[in-house]
Protein backbone atom coordinates (compact mmCIF):
# COMPACT_ATOMS: atom_id res chain seq x y z
CA UNK A 1 0.00 0.00 0.00
CA UNK A 2 1.18 3.25 -1.11
CA UNK A 3 0.77 6.74 0.83
CA UNK A 4 -1.28 9.04 -1.46
CA UNK A 5 -0.69 12.90 0.41
CA UNK A 6 -4.17 14.94 -0.92
CA UNK A 7 -2.95 18.77 -0.65
CA UNK A 8 -5.49 20.30 -3.39
CA UNK A 9 -8.24 20.18 -0.74
CA UNK A 10 -7.79 23.47 1.18
CA UNK A 11 -11.09 24.95 0.15
CA UNK A 12 -13.05 24.40 3.11
CA UNK A 13 -13.61 27.89 4.25
CA UNK A 14 -15.61 28.82 0.84
CA UNK A 15 -17.52 25.41 0.79
CA UNK A 16 -18.71 26.19 4.27
CA UNK A 17 -19.96 29.91 3.47
CA UNK A 18 -21.29 28.30 -0.01
CA UNK A 19 -23.27 25.81 1.66
CA UNK A 20 -24.38 28.18 4.25
CA UNK A 21 -25.68 30.75 2.01
CA UNK A 22 -27.33 28.14 -0.88
CA UNK A 23 -29.39 26.70 2.44
CA UNK A 24 -30.32 29.85 3.36
CA UNK A 25 -31.56 30.75 0.00
CA UNK A 26 -33.61 27.18 0.01
CA UNK A 27 -35.70 28.44 3.01
CA UNK A 28 -36.34 32.35 1.34
CA UNK A 29 -37.38 30.14 -2.20
CA UNK A 30 -39.91 27.84 0.41
CA UNK A 31 -41.27 30.91 2.25
CA UNK A 32 -41.32 32.55 -1.52
CA UNK A 33 -43.02 28.98 -2.63
CA UNK A 34 -45.69 29.32 0.63
CA UNK A 35 -46.34 32.88 -0.61
CA UNK A 36 -46.75 32.15 -4.75
CA UNK A 37 -49.62 29.17 -3.23
CA UNK A 38 -51.62 31.69 -1.53
CA UNK A 39 -51.56 34.32 -3.91
CA UNK A 40 -52.00 33.49 -8.06
CA UNK A 41 -49.16 32.27 -9.08
CA UNK A 42 -49.85 28.66 -7.43
CA UNK A 43 -48.14 26.77 -10.20
CA UNK A 44 -45.30 28.42 -9.70
CA UNK A 45 -45.46 27.86 -5.83
CA UNK A 46 -45.52 24.18 -6.13
CA UNK A 47 -42.32 23.55 -7.35
CA UNK A 48 -40.29 26.19 -5.62
CA UNK A 49 -41.62 24.65 -2.69
CA UNK A 50 -40.49 21.57 -3.62
CA UNK A 51 -37.19 22.32 -4.85
CA UNK A 52 -36.84 24.14 -1.39
CA UNK A 53 -37.39 21.35 0.77
CA UNK A 54 -35.96 19.03 -0.86
CA UNK A 55 -32.35 21.23 -0.78
CA UNK A 56 -33.20 22.12 2.91
CA UNK A 57 -33.48 17.93 4.03
CA UNK A 58 -29.86 16.98 1.97
CA UNK A 59 -28.13 20.81 2.03
CA UNK A 60 -26.32 19.04 5.21
CA UNK A 61 -24.58 16.46 3.63
CA UNK A 62 -22.03 18.79 2.17
CA UNK A 63 -20.87 19.50 5.56
CA UNK A 64 -19.91 16.46 6.00
CA UNK A 65 -17.01 16.62 4.01
CA UNK A 66 -15.36 19.62 5.76
CA UNK A 67 -12.31 18.71 7.95
CA UNK A 68 -9.77 20.72 10.47
CA UNK A 69 -6.71 19.04 10.89
CA UNK A 70 -3.85 20.67 13.62
CA UNK A 71 -0.30 20.58 12.85
CA UNK A 72 1.48 17.43 12.68
CA UNK A 73 -2.11 15.43 12.38
CA UNK A 74 -3.43 12.80 9.43
CA UNK A 75 -6.96 11.85 8.17
CA UNK A 76 -7.20 8.46 6.32
CA UNK A 77 -9.64 8.84 3.90
CA UNK A 78 -11.64 5.81 1.95
CA UNK A 79 -14.58 6.53 -0.17
CA UNK A 80 -16.92 3.09 -0.26
CA UNK A 81 -14.08 0.75 0.40
CA UNK A 82 -11.48 2.20 -1.42
CA UNK A 83 -8.31 4.22 -0.38
CA UNK A 84 -8.37 7.68 -2.04
CA UNK A 85 -5.40 9.63 0.23
CA UNK A 86 -4.63 11.11 2.87
CA UNK A 87 -4.56 14.38 4.48
CA UNK A 88 -1.52 15.91 5.84
CA UNK A 89 -0.86 19.36 7.52
CA UNK A 90 -2.83 22.23 9.30
CA UNK A 91 -6.10 23.57 7.58
CA UNK A 92 -9.30 23.77 6.84
CA UNK A 93 -10.25 20.87 4.20
CA UNK A 94 -13.14 20.16 1.98
CA UNK A 95 -13.54 16.82 0.37
CA UNK A 96 -16.07 14.26 -1.32
CA UNK A 97 -18.53 14.86 1.67
CA UNK A 98 -19.24 10.64 1.48
CA UNK A 99 -15.83 10.08 2.30
CA UNK A 100 -15.27 8.02 5.99
CA UNK A 101 -12.33 8.54 7.79
CA UNK A 102 -10.22 5.38 9.09
CA UNK A 103 -8.21 3.98 12.01
CA UNK A 104 -8.49 0.91 13.26
CA UNK A 105 -6.17 1.83 16.37
CA UNK A 106 -8.30 5.01 17.28
CA UNK A 107 -9.85 4.00 20.49
CA UNK A 108 -6.37 1.95 21.66
CA UNK A 109 -5.50 2.95 24.88
CA UNK A 110 -1.64 1.88 25.71
CA UNK A 111 0.28 3.12 28.22
CA UNK A 112 1.92 5.79 26.18
CA UNK A 113 1.76 9.39 25.13
CA UNK A 114 -0.23 10.17 22.44
CA UNK A 115 -3.10 8.47 23.10
CA UNK A 116 -6.25 9.81 23.02
CA UNK A 117 -9.72 8.66 24.74
CA UNK A 118 -12.61 7.56 22.40
CA UNK A 119 -14.99 9.59 24.96
CA UNK A 120 -12.45 12.94 25.18
CA UNK A 121 -13.84 16.32 24.44
CA UNK A 122 -11.35 17.77 22.48
CA UNK A 123 -11.54 20.83 19.94
CA UNK A 124 -14.89 19.52 17.84
CA UNK A 125 -15.08 20.34 14.05
CA UNK A 126 -17.69 22.79 13.15
CA UNK A 127 -20.13 21.39 11.76
CA UNK A 128 -23.83 23.11 10.90
CA UNK A 129 -26.32 22.96 13.47
CA UNK A 130 -29.44 21.66 11.26
CA UNK A 131 -27.32 18.51 9.67
CA UNK A 132 -24.40 17.54 11.34
CA UNK A 133 -24.28 15.10 14.76
CA UNK A 134 -22.43 15.11 17.89
CA UNK A 135 -21.71 11.30 16.47
CA UNK A 136 -20.19 12.58 13.68
CA UNK A 137 -18.05 15.00 14.64
CA UNK A 138 -17.12 13.13 17.34
CA UNK A 139 -15.94 9.70 15.28
CA UNK A 140 -13.49 12.59 12.98
CA UNK A 141 -11.97 13.60 15.82
CA UNK A 142 -11.02 10.15 16.91
CA UNK A 143 -10.31 9.05 13.56
CA UNK A 144 -7.11 11.37 13.21
CA UNK A 145 -3.62 9.87 13.05
CA UNK A 146 -1.05 11.73 14.81
CA UNK A 147 2.38 12.24 13.29
CA UNK A 148 4.17 13.71 16.45
CA UNK A 149 6.77 11.25 18.57
CA UNK A 150 5.28 9.47 20.66
CA UNK A 151 6.78 6.94 24.05
CA UNK A 152 5.52 3.95 24.51
CA UNK A 153 6.63 2.59 27.65
CA UNK A 154 5.24 -1.30 28.18
CA UNK A 155 5.17 -3.09 31.17
CA UNK A 156 7.83 -4.96 32.82
CA UNK A 157 8.67 -8.54 31.27
CA UNK A 158 10.96 -11.04 33.01
CA UNK A 159 13.41 -13.14 31.46
CA UNK A 160 16.23 -15.10 31.32
CA UNK A 161 19.59 -13.95 30.28
CA UNK A 162 22.01 -15.93 28.42
CA UNK A 163 22.96 -17.78 31.56
CA UNK A 164 19.64 -18.38 32.37
CA UNK A 165 19.50 -15.69 35.57
CA UNK A 166 15.90 -14.71 35.59
CA UNK A 167 15.63 -10.36 35.27
CA UNK A 168 13.29 -7.72 35.18
CA UNK A 169 13.47 -5.32 32.54
CA UNK A 170 11.28 -2.09 30.95
CA UNK A 171 11.96 0.08 27.93
CA UNK A 172 10.59 3.23 27.11
CA UNK A 173 10.16 3.68 22.45
CA UNK A 174 9.98 6.63 20.70
CA UNK A 175 8.06 6.33 17.75
CA UNK A 176 5.91 7.85 15.11
CA UNK A 177 4.01 7.58 12.39
CA UNK A 178 5.69 8.09 8.88
CA UNK A 179 3.37 6.19 6.91
CA UNK A 180 -0.48 6.65 7.32
CA UNK A 181 -1.31 4.14 4.30
CA UNK A 182 0.46 1.36 5.94
CA UNK A 183 0.00 1.77 9.30
CA UNK A 184 -3.68 1.85 8.41
CA UNK A 185 -4.31 -1.29 6.21
CA UNK A 186 -1.10 -3.36 6.48
CA UNK A 187 -1.33 -4.52 9.97
CA UNK A 188 -4.75 -4.93 11.80
CA UNK A 189 -4.07 -2.27 14.76
CA UNK A 190 -0.80 -0.42 14.90
CA UNK A 191 -0.41 0.22 18.02
CA UNK A 192 -1.05 -3.06 19.33
CA UNK A 193 1.70 -4.37 16.33
CA UNK A 194 4.06 -1.91 17.67
CA UNK A 195 3.65 -3.30 21.75
CA UNK A 196 3.69 -6.70 20.68
CA UNK A 197 6.83 -6.08 18.45
CA UNK A 198 8.80 -4.23 21.40
CA UNK A 199 8.38 -7.29 23.96
CA UNK A 200 9.38 -9.63 20.89
CA UNK A 201 12.31 -7.69 20.25
CA UNK A 202 13.46 -7.01 23.56
CA UNK A 203 13.19 -10.54 24.45
CA UNK A 204 15.35 -11.71 21.80
CA UNK A 205 18.27 -9.26 22.53
CA UNK A 206 17.98 -9.49 26.33
CA UNK A 207 18.38 -13.59 26.27
CA UNK A 208 22.33 -12.82 24.30
CA UNK A 209 23.45 -10.74 26.81
CA UNK A 210 24.38 -11.39 31.10
CA UNK A 211 23.23 -9.41 33.41
CA UNK A 212 26.66 -8.66 34.64
CA UNK A 213 30.33 -9.15 32.54
CA UNK A 214 30.95 -12.97 32.57
CA UNK A 215 33.66 -15.08 30.97
CA UNK A 216 33.20 -17.22 27.99
CA UNK A 217 30.40 -15.16 26.73
CA UNK A 218 30.29 -13.93 23.35
CA UNK A 219 27.17 -11.57 22.97
CA UNK A 220 28.04 -10.30 19.01
CA UNK A 221 27.79 -13.75 17.40
CA UNK A 222 31.38 -13.56 15.68
CA UNK A 223 32.54 -16.69 17.92
CA UNK A 224 34.44 -14.48 20.21
CA UNK A 225 34.25 -14.42 23.97
CA UNK A 226 33.91 -10.55 24.88
CA UNK A 227 32.72 -8.47 27.98
CA UNK A 228 28.93 -7.19 26.50
CA UNK A 229 26.51 -7.03 29.43
CA UNK A 230 23.10 -5.58 29.55
CA UNK A 231 24.58 -3.55 32.77
CA UNK A 232 27.92 -2.29 31.53
CA UNK A 233 26.87 -2.07 27.66
CA UNK A 234 23.59 -0.65 27.60
CA UNK A 235 24.25 1.67 25.15
CA UNK A 236 24.68 -1.13 22.88
CA UNK A 237 22.08 -3.25 23.78
CA UNK A 238 19.63 -0.26 23.45
CA UNK A 239 20.76 -0.01 20.00
CA UNK A 240 20.19 -3.30 19.01
CA UNK A 241 16.62 -3.18 20.23
CA UNK A 242 15.93 -0.32 18.52
CA UNK A 243 17.23 -1.73 15.00
CA UNK A 244 15.30 -5.03 16.21
CA UNK A 245 12.07 -3.33 16.51
CA UNK A 246 12.76 -1.11 13.47
CA UNK A 247 13.01 -4.21 11.29
CA UNK A 248 9.61 -5.42 12.53
CA UNK A 249 7.58 -2.62 12.23
CA UNK A 250 9.02 -1.00 9.18
CA UNK A 251 6.02 -2.84 6.89
CA UNK A 252 3.57 -1.15 9.34
CA UNK A 253 5.07 2.57 8.27
CA UNK A 254 6.39 3.15 11.50
CA UNK A 255 9.77 4.76 12.45
CA UNK A 256 11.33 3.84 15.79
CA UNK A 257 12.91 7.55 16.92
CA UNK A 258 15.24 6.35 20.24
CA UNK A 259 14.96 3.16 22.67
CA UNK A 260 15.97 3.62 26.66
CA UNK A 261 15.97 1.12 29.38
CA UNK A 262 13.83 2.33 31.78
CA UNK A 263 14.69 -0.70 34.68
CA UNK A 264 17.11 -3.07 35.48
CA UNK A 265 17.13 -5.70 38.04
CA UNK A 266 17.17 -9.30 38.64
CA UNK A 267 14.22 -10.73 39.46
CA UNK A 268 12.44 -11.17 43.02
CA UNK A 269 13.47 -14.36 43.39
CA UNK A 270 17.12 -14.56 42.94
CA UNK A 271 17.67 -11.01 43.65
CA UNK A 272 19.19 -11.74 47.48
CA UNK A 273 21.21 -14.75 46.39
CA UNK A 274 23.16 -12.32 43.73
CA UNK A 275 23.39 -9.25 46.04
CA UNK A 276 25.40 -11.79 48.12
CA UNK A 277 27.36 -13.15 45.54
CA UNK A 278 28.43 -9.47 44.57
CA UNK A 279 29.19 -8.95 47.58
CA UNK A 280 31.29 -11.63 47.76
CA UNK A 281 32.78 -10.65 44.86
CA UNK A 282 33.52 -6.96 45.79
CA UNK A 283 35.02 -9.02 49.40
CA UNK A 284 37.30 -11.31 47.58
CA UNK A 285 38.72 -8.18 45.29
CA UNK A 286 39.27 -6.12 48.32
CA UNK A 287 41.18 -8.95 50.26
CA UNK A 288 43.47 -8.85 47.32
CA UNK A 289 43.93 -5.58 47.07
CA UNK A 290 45.14 -5.58 50.93
CA UNK A 291 47.08 -8.61 50.72
CA UNK A 292 49.13 -7.09 47.32
CA UNK A 293 49.85 -3.85 49.17
CA UNK A 294 50.64 -5.30 52.68
CA UNK A 295 52.87 -8.05 50.87
CA UNK A 296 54.43 -4.50 49.62
CA UNK A 297 54.87 -3.11 52.49
CA UNK A 298 56.66 -6.05 54.28
CA UNK A 299 58.99 -6.48 51.12
CA UNK A 300 59.57 -2.89 51.56
CA UNK A 301 59.99 -3.05 55.47
CA UNK A 302 63.14 -5.76 54.92
CA UNK A 303 64.71 -3.52 52.86
CA UNK A 304 64.78 -0.92 55.19
CA UNK A 305 66.31 -3.21 57.87
CA UNK A 306 68.93 -4.67 55.79
CA UNK A 307 69.72 -1.24 54.22
CA UNK A 308 70.02 0.13 57.88
CA UNK A 309 72.16 -2.19 59.23
CA UNK A 310 70.30 -1.94 61.97
CA UNK A 311 69.74 -5.70 63.03
CA UNK A 312 71.02 -8.28 61.60
CA UNK A 313 67.78 -11.38 61.04
CA UNK A 314 68.07 -14.54 60.46
CA UNK A 315 65.86 -16.53 58.18
CA UNK A 316 63.58 -17.42 61.53
CA UNK A 317 63.09 -14.12 62.41
CA UNK A 318 62.79 -13.04 58.61
CA UNK A 319 59.88 -15.25 58.76
CA UNK A 320 58.16 -14.72 62.28
CA UNK A 321 58.42 -11.00 61.47
CA UNK A 322 56.85 -11.53 57.78
CA UNK A 323 54.15 -13.48 59.88
CA UNK A 324 53.22 -10.87 62.38
CA UNK A 325 53.42 -7.75 59.56
CA UNK A 326 50.84 -9.44 57.59
CA UNK A 327 48.79 -10.49 60.29
CA UNK A 328 48.61 -6.78 61.31
CA UNK A 329 48.03 -5.49 58.05
CA UNK A 330 45.56 -8.03 56.62
CA UNK A 331 43.67 -8.59 60.02
CA UNK A 332 39.89 -6.77 60.20
CA UNK A 333 40.41 -5.70 63.58
CA UNK A 334 43.33 -3.62 64.98
CA UNK A 335 46.11 -5.71 66.19
CA UNK A 336 47.17 -6.04 69.97
CA UNK A 337 50.43 -5.76 70.60
CA UNK A 338 52.45 -7.49 72.48
CA UNK A 339 55.48 -7.64 74.61
CA UNK A 340 57.47 -10.15 74.25
CA UNK A 341 60.20 -10.31 77.35
CA UNK A 342 61.80 -13.65 76.37
CA UNK A 343 64.60 -14.57 73.43
CA UNK A 344 62.70 -16.84 70.62
CA UNK A 345 65.39 -19.57 71.43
Amino acid sequence: MTEKIINTKKNGMKVLFLTLILWLLSIGVIIFGAICMDGEKYALGIPMLVIGMLYALVGWIPFCGLKVLKPQEALVLTLFGKYIGTLKGDGFYYVNPFCTSFNPAAKTKLNQSGDVDGSSKTNQLFVAAAGATAAASTELINNKISLKIMTLNNSRQKINDCLGNPIEIGIAVMWRVVDTAKAVFNVDNYKEYLSLQCDSALREIVKVYPYDMAPNVDTTGDGIADEGSLRGSSEVVVKRIQEEIQKRVDEAGLEIVEARITYLAYAPEIAAVMLQRQQASAIIDARKMIVDGAVGMVEMALERINEGGMVNLDEERKAAMVSNLLVVLCGNHDAQPVVNSGSLY
